[in-house]
């Protein structure tokens, strides 16, 4: 017997063990045509993936398809756990940290066409030659221009881009046939979280602020410095509008207001322990008169801010019932670039409420949809109408407060709808009052510069036929004629007329002085200055109330 059939026994029965566990194999992961997975639920989303890749029946892409699937997985834990792709990084925080890179213009869209509405003051734009009116017709060598090419999106990625590189423009100036072409280095272009400070009325300063990002605070006591050489005795705080942002602004800011030791907010969370911010009493303002104005999209840091002063019994709060979020997200880093916006904690006020309102898991409609159920509910128009959860807590002095859903003001303004007609609507969300007022502001542009001050400039105006000129421009356009529902809505249109005109042909500054004129909230907060009651009061029973409850 030679050596090699010496071994075909051995061979064979290797070939045997080999194969019974081959087959075993197949038997446990392929059964009745399905194929089975071991493993724990974590590891599912690896295993799904890698069985795409490999059994499924048309070529994937698996990065495309990752980047789609992970939105929709936040969705169900909470409504502000997102995912941010890398492309949209950049944007999504560019209003946290007070700039971005571009070429420093405010536009719209008007008649399909890209019309620049401000040149943004020390922005690479600024002194380059290109004018409020002026209409780009080309960027980069190519015709941009038409419905099917012009839109908001696509307009921002032309103009914005890196820092130094270049863009080349070719623009229609107002009332001139010839066209112009400019080369403009795009750079750092300023985002101001706070847009408006003036005198309200001879005692008041006025401070409005947007957002809550990186350079907040520092333009807050930049704007208290403005007001302090007006000689101010009171603060009017308008956060109407304001989604939030970064939480450690809304924290300075409420320092300013508040005595050593006051409990501003504090969070806590699964995994974060219970984290106190306190005010270190070195604020310069803890007793000047304050109010603080609210509204729906009053959200996160702006809610953080209003429920300090409320619960410390610090300042009055007007408006109505704030949006009702109250989670903390942090940042995550992904290799790629894109970003996830995990909740980490819920913040609450010092009296111990969470102001988010409710929600359920995966039903992100529902979510969104909350401020349209506040319409139906008549929440707009009537305090009684208003529905949180109904646990009560206590302010400093025993005041009575609500937790879950959103900061509810010490004194209700009603939204302004009931003058607004079907044709105020089509004008406004038709675009027409954008486009008469391009118009209207180019026109008189010169004119209304050389009016010396905002009070001179609303008078001009108010001499104007403003509405009938908007009404002829507008069926001009194609919005048919509604006499009757033009002087029912007049107030309205004349309101956003004005703010629009005036903002292209000054600044917003002085659009929000003029309009502060006809603002309930505004005069409200003012009048409380007058009579000396922007502290609230101590509650009779305060004292038995705070023994039984107890919340800190």
């Amino acid at each position: 017997m030679n050596k090699s059939s010496r071994f075909v026994p051995m061979l064979i029965a290797i070939g045997m063990v080999v194969g019974i566990l081959i087959g075993n194999f197949f038997a446990k992961h392929f059964s009745n045509g399905y194929l089975s997975l071991s493993g724990a639920s974590s590891n599912k989303i690896n295993d799904l993936l890698h069985l795409i890749d490999d059994q499924y029946v048309d070529s994937i892409d698996l990065s495309d398809l990752v980047e789609k699937s992970l939105p929709k997985i936040l969705m169900e834990l909470d409504p502000h756990s997102v995912y941010i792709s890398a492309k949209n990084v950049e944007t999504s925080m560019q209003e946290l940290r007070g700039s971005f890179s571009g070429i420093g213009v405010q536009f719209s869209i008007i008649r399909d066409t890209v019309c620049v509405i401000k040149v943004i003051p020390g922005g690479p734009s600024d002194g380059s030659g290109l004018l409020p009116g002026d209409k780009i017709v080309a960027i980069d060598g190519k015709p941009y221009v038409g419905k099917d090419v012009v839109n908001n999106d696509e307009t921002m990625k032309r103009l914005k881009g890196e820092k130094g590189t270049r863009v080349r423009l070719k623009v229609q100036h107002y009332g001139e046939k010839k066209q112009s072409e400019y080369t403009i280095a795009r750079g750092d272009v300023p985002l101001k979280s706070i847009d408006a400070v003036f005198m309200a009325d001879e005692k008041t300063g006025y401070i409005r602020i947007n957002n809550f990002g990186e350079i907040t605070y520092a333009e807050f006591l930049s704007a208290l410095a403005a007001l302090s050489e007006e000689d101010f005795e009171g603060l009017i705080i308008d956060l109407r509008g304001n989604v939030g942002g970064y939480m450690e602004p809304a924290i300075q800011i409420a320092n300013e207001f508040l005595s050593k030791g006051s409990l501003i907010v504090y969070t806590q969370g699964r995994k974060s322990p219970r984290e106190e911010f306190t005010a270190d009493g070195r604020g310069t303002y803890q007793t000047l008169p304050l109010t603080v104005l609210v509204d729906e999209t009053s959200a996160s840091a702006s809610e953080i801010l209003a429920g300090a002063l409320q619960d410390n019994d610090r300042a009055t709060i007007i408006g109505r019932r704030t949006f009702g979020k109250g989670l903390v997200q942090i940042p995550i880093e992904f290799k790629d670039g894109s970003m996830l916006r995990l909740t980490k904690a819920r913040y609450y006020t010092p009296s111990g409420r969470c102001v988010q309102k409710p929600y359920t898991p995966g039903n992100e409609m529902q979510y969104e949809e909350d401020l349209l159920q506040r319409a139906e509910n008549g929440e707009y128009f009537s305090s009684d109408s208003i529905k949180t959860s109904g646990e009560k807590y206590y302010t400093r002095i025993g005041r009575v407060v609500y937790g879950g859903g959103g900061i509810i003001p010490d004194i209700f303004i009603p939204r302004d709808t009931a003058d607004i007609t079907s044709y105020y609507r089509d004008a406004v969300f038709g675009n027409y009052i954008n486009d008469f007022t391009f118009d209207f502001a180019n026109r008189y542009r010169k004119e209304m510069q050389m009016i010396p001050n905002n009070n001179d400039l609303k008078k001009w105006l108010d001499k104007q036929p403003v509405l009938e000129q908007f009404a002829q421009h507008a069926a001009r356009q194609g919005l048919q004629r509604r006499n009757l529902m033009l002087q029912r809505s007049s107030k309205l249109f004349l309101r956003i007329i004005y703010a629009n005109v005036i903002n292209q042909v000054r600044d917003e500054n002085d659009a929000a002085q003029i309009a502060a004129k006809d603002d309930p909230a505004i005069q409200n907060a003012l009048e409380l200055m007058r009579e000396k009651k922007t502290f609230p009061k101590k509650v009779a029973r305060a004292k038995s109330v705070q023994k039984k409850t107890g919340k800190a």
